[in-house]
């Protein structure tokens, strides 16, 4: 930069600053996907990363690519014995909690005729069940101005045929961030939705591998062409839980290609 004639030079060594510096951050079903993803990013931009997995060598592994520090602790969101004990131990090392990605969550396609009692208590086990404790649970460490991101689905407003339950889950997940804004907002506590589209996870991957055409089928009704990639969702995860979106509260991001 010339100012009078004069050049300004500055150092390599002047960093931005990081946005979730000093912030504590819970990502649950953050071994993989987009949880890892979103592990990663928050790790990068200063957090104290905590994230959650049912299989300890998924979360070994993940915190070998996350670094900074981030810390696994094995268990299931549907055991409400295993979100005690990670709230515990994040209590005695630090406290508090400023950030919660409420991610862990499955899909399952399963006809209307064909729902039975596992179906239904296994998908809104994880999809509902394990959202609601994984912040309730969490809200006693919670900070003032602290943020809440759940992981929703553009299914909850498409109504895909054939997975009703599934729909059902993620719509209820939508309804919780609208009902939670007003439920926590003497406490400055913003609560928000990503809702992804098809995605292209590792899981999703192998699925793709090993059904031909179906990934172009699933391209072509993406008016950008393409499947998401996990780090696209994540970026709008951290969107959502930083400042950058201080105005927005009770919202549902989709991060879809324009599907939905």
């Amino acid at each position: 930069h010339i100012t009078n004639g004069t050049t300004l030079h500055f150092s390599k060594g002047i960093q931005m600053a990081k946005r979730f510096e000093g912030k504590v951050v819970v990502i649950t079903g953050g071994s993989d996907g987009i949880g890892l993803a979103t592990a990663k990013l928050f790790a990068e931009e200063g957090g104290q990363v905590y994230i959650t997995g049912r299989r300890q060598e998924m979360l070994d592994e993940a915190l070998k690519q996350i670094g900074h520090g981030a810390v696994g602790v094995q268990g299931d969101v549907t055991n409400n014995d295993d979100l005690t004990k990670l709230y515990e131990r994040i209590e005695r090392e630090h406290g508090k909690v400023d950030v919660v990605f409420a991610n862990a969550g499955m899909h399952e396609i399963v006809p209307l005729e064909a729902i039975n009692e596992t179906h239904y208590e296994s998908l809104f086990g994880l999809n509902v069940k394990g959202i609601i404790f994984t912040v309730q649970k969490a809200l006693p460490l919670m900070t003032s101005g602290g943020t809440i991101v759940l992981n929703g689905s553009i299914a909850g407003s498409k109504a895909y045929p054939g997975q009703s339950l599934y729909n059902a889950s993620k719509a209820a997940v939508r309804s919780f961030a609208r009902s939670w804004t007003n439920d926590l907002k003497e406490r400055g506590i913003r609560v928000n939705v990503v809702a992804p589209g098809a995605t292209e996870t590792p899981l999703m991957r192998g699925y793709l591998d090993t059904a031909p055409g179906v990934e172009e089928v699933l391209n072509a009704g993406v008016p950008l062409g393409r499947l998401g990639q996990p780090d696209e969702v994540a970026r709008a995860v951290l969107f959502l839980a930083s400042e950058d979106s201080s105005f927005i509260a009770g919202h549902e991001l989709f991060v879809d290609g324009g599907v939905a």
